[in-house]
């Protein structure tokens, strides 16, 4: 079940955030893009429940694209994120509406369409709730490159079964995913020589501090920038 922490610190949605824009359907879903669209590497973003009109989400997903990614923040909730504030659907009931297999199966249209576009090489990294989509499509070959930013809902059977380099970014203080859970895939993901990885559980932060932190607190936005670069740096290693 999602805990509370799932939900701490909400951001203020804007469809209008960012420096790329908003296409109508790529793959059958509206999407935020940003980068060059001829790029022959693409990295999507699999927002957390809070979906892809988040402005941090989008700033980050601008700095992916600077590394020459054309990056693409589908909205796998069609138009309805988690709303705290709705008292008759809580996190549960909002969850059995929009489930992370739900969004697996959504992200492979939108792969196909990138792929169209000539797209060569596609990675993709999930925050949260979109880390479970993620590693969903690292066990069936429909990406190149993954990257887990304090998960929810994976398993260390999930882990097993991942046929991509993958990384996966923790937090210190996490009920989703504690450190010793992250420490277990990091064991199994060793004992798989075949599939590259990189696991890091980043100090005195909680689970969401890589997209859903306050600028005004500098120590969050240092990790979060450091969680942000290592992601870049898996996509670069990864996937040019």
């Amino acid at each position: 079940m999602a805990s509370s922490q799932c939900c701490d610190n909400p951001p203020a949605l804007n469809p209008a955030a960012g420096a790329g824009k908003v296409v109508d359907s790529l793959g059958g879903l509206k999407a935020y893009v940003a980068g060059p669209e001829d790029s022959k590497a693409a990295v999507v973003l699999v927002a957390d429940v809070f979906g892809f009109e988040a402005p941090n989400l989008r700033k980050i997903a601008d700095k992916v694209a600077l590394s020459g990614f054309f990056v693409v923040v589908p909205d796998f909730f069609h138009g309805d994120p988690y709303v705290p504030e709705n008292a008759e659907r809580p996190i549960p009931e909002w969850l059995k509406l929009h489930t992370p297999e739900k969004g697996f199966e959504d992200a492979k249209p939108v792969i196909a369409a990138l792929k169209e576009k000539g797209v060569s090489a596609i990675g993709a990294a999930g925050y949260c709730w979109g880390a479970k989509v993620v590693v969903e499509l690292a066990k069936v070959h429909e990406i190149q490159a993954a990257v887990l930013l304090h998960p929810s809902f994976v398993s260390v059977d999930d882990i097993k079964e991942v046929k991509c380099p993958i990384s996966v970014l923790g937090a210190e203080i996490d009920k989703m995913s504690p450190p010793e859970l992250v420490k277990q895939f990091e064991q199994v993901l060793s004992a798989n020589s075949g599939v590259g990885h990189f696991v890091k559980i980043f100090p005195g932060v909680s689970h969401g501090w890589s997209v859903r932190y306050s600028h005004d607190d500098a120590a969050a936005v240092k990790s979060a920038e450091e969680a942000l670069a290592d992601m870049i740096d898996w996509f670069n290693k990864n996937l040019k």
